[in-house]
């Protein structure tokens, strides 16, 4: 099987990307989202890993929709 590394890119400066990775041991979830000098990230439980993703999802839509208010 082939090692995949993951990585988006920042749509307005490509030196910035955000990466997951999974912690099985704490079945936890890393955000990690660095430029070229810096970095910083968050670890998310399962459930709330659940939540920021239905959040995105919500978040989509409303873009599709043509109806962001932020």
């Amino acid at each position: 099987m082939a090692k995949i590394d993951l990585k988006f890119l920042d749509k307005y400066d490509s030196d910035i990307t955000i990466k997951t990775i999974v912690c099985e041991e704490l079945s936890d979830i890393f955000i990690s989202i660095r430029n070229e000098d810096e970095g910083f990230g968050i670890w998310l439980d399962k459930s709330t890993a659940i939540k920021f993703a239905k959040t995105l999802r919500t978040e989509i839509n409303k873009i599709q929709e043509g109806g962001s208010n932020v």
